[in-house]
């Protein structure tokens, strides 16, 4: 059974993602004293007394605007409502009642789930601002006056949250987290919107969209899922705004924490430096990598068309060759299941363990098909391998001599290895060390 949700909402700029940092324990959401920052749904895992659950950072509600953010921003919010099992209501105590407070508050009752109401903005509850008492005519209980900068009254605030929550298994499976990324309007939320058929991720032809990292969990065959849609990583001569260096700095955070990347490029683009440098964000770290072709429904076809683009990438993209390549459009949806059905693949393949049995007898083979390097007479000897973690593959070799393991060895050692085990997807890490030497040092 999935944690329970509690989704954070209220008009623009009455401090939600300042109580939502406060609660997750760490800048999640991106705090900006501008209305309108907050533009996706952001979820992040939360627990108090034990009980965990999902906190939910919502856009805020300007329930009667036209405008194309403002109005898709509701609509995350309505999602996020739908899916809560608990609301925290935030408004202004310094701006008092307004008519938007009332219309939100008339969403919120018509949902029927538990609703708190939270005065933010309280800073010396002995020294109450009249308007106060007028948000007791939103008709939703009691509000509470807090102070999310100074962390005033969050404590009954939480305890009031969990003693509402419902029930849940104390054991979660665990789910796989894909991250989806790439530099801004490539398709990335278009893609999720795809794959979870629900329009979940604001989808606007206006590049750096999504500014926040989303997680979003789903079930897909039967199994637990968590995709997150970063923010566009943009080249730094184009980050000029706080928003978004936080942004960047969070997409990475969001390679990170997730196992398996879906490297997006724009087919009718075609590979650009600003991709090189997403995708050696995702090698570095060690992650599992998918390279998403997308647009493909926009470029015009030859007999060849596909092999030739796909041989240019793997040429320009040779420090990442076990990455597998695959052609979609997230428009029309062409080729969406081979998606993730190649995510659950290299998930599997980054974390299979090879007993160390069979890999000191490949060892053994590669060894005598072609004989280690020497120097003045001094040959690399290997004397073990073993398979010493996973996600990614970590081995470690016993030798006798760490200067005579040259890069071109080490590298005819991992293709042997992905010659008879696959690992497509992910990177292998190898340790050397020499004989008698301990694992830490």
């Amino acid at each position: 059974m999935s944690r329970p949700i509690v989704a954070v909402v209220g008009r623009p700029n009455v401090g939600k993602s300042t109580l939502f940092n406060r609660i997750v324990g760490r800048r999640v959401a991106i705090v900006e004293d501008t209305p309108g920052v907050t533009r996706d749904r952001i979820y992040a895992e939360a627990e108090w007394r034990g009980i965990r659950f999902d906190l939910i950072d919502t856009g805020g509600i300007e329930p009667d605007s036209k405008d194309i953010i403002l109005s898709q921003m509701r609509e995350q919010a309505q999602i996020a409502i739908d899916m809560a099992d608990v609301i925290l209501f935030i408004v202004d105590g310094k701006d008092g009642l307004t008519s938007a407070d009332e219309e939100v508050a008339g969403m919120l009752r018509r949902t029927g789930k538990k609703v708190i109401l939270l005065v933010n903005k309280i800073d010396n509850p002995a020294n109450m601002p009249d308007n106060f008492y007028d948000f007791y005519e939103l008709g939703i209980g009691e509000p509470i006056p807090i102070s999310a900068a100074n962390m005033l009254n969050l404590g009954d605030v939480l305890d009031e949250v969990v003693s509402a929550l419902p029930e849940t298994d104390s054991e979660e499976e665990e789910s796989t987290r894909i991250a989806v990324i790439g530099k801004p309007n490539v398709g990335k939320s278009s893609l999720i919107n795809a794959l979870l058929n629900e329009n979940r991720v604001i989808v606007s032809p206006i590049a750096g969209t999504t500014r926040d990292a989303i997680d979003t969990p789903f079930t897909w065959n039967d199994e637990n899922y968590i995709l997150i849609d970063t923010a566009g990583i943009r080249r730094k001569s184009k980050v000029n705004e706080d928003i978004e260096k936080f942004s960047v700095l969070r997409a990475v955070a969001s390679v990170e924490r997730c196992d398996v990347c879906l490297l997006m490029i724009d087919a009718s683009e075609g590979l650009t430096e600003q991709d090189k440098k997403i995708a050696g964000v995702a090698h570095e770290a060690g992650k599992g990598i998918v390279v998403v072709v997308n647009k493909w429904d926009l470029i015009e076809k030859e007999t060849n068309t596909m092999r030739d683009f796909k041989r240019k990438l793997e040429a320009e993209l040779l420090f990442m060759s076990y990455a597998p390549i695959i052609f979609i459009s997230a428009l029309t949806k062409q080729r969406l299941p081979q998606v993730m059905e190649t995510a659950k693949y290299v998930a599997e393949n980054r974390a299979m363990r090879i007993s160390t049995g069979q890999l000191n007898s490949l060892i053994a083979d590669a060894v005598v098909m072609n004989q280690p390097p020497s120097d003045k007479g001094k040959r690399l000897k290997i004397y073990y391998a073993t398979q010493v973690g996973v996600k990614p593959p970590l081995f470690s070799f016993s030798i006798n001599d760490r200067e005579l393991m040259h890069f071109s060895y080490s590298r005819y050692i991992e293709n042997k290895i992905r010659e008879a085990y696959g690992f497509e997807g992910t990177s292998i890490k190898f340790v050397f060390r020499e004989r008698g030497e301990k694992a830490d040092d």
